[in-house]
């Protein structure tokens, strides 16, 4: 009964933190800023530890089903 709840989260932040992680990698790649008025390493930095949290996050979630 609680593997459902653990299941949904888990995918959520997968999902979440692979899209970050995409999206990141992409304004990256062509130059252009990840958050506007931020240093562009301080933004790209801090928006890559953020999605590599999220997957951490939804591998656990995932684990414990």
């Amino acid at each position: 009964m609680e593997s459902g709840p653990a299941i949904f989260a888990g995918m959520v932040f997968a999902l979440f933190g692979a899209g970050l992680l995409v999206w990141t990698a992409t304004r990256v790649r062509h130059g252009r800023p990840v958050a506007h008025g931020v240093s562009p390493v301080a933004s790209a930095t801090f928006a890559s530890v953020a999605a590599v949290v999220a997957l951490a996050l939804g591998a656990w979630c995932l684990t414990h089903v």
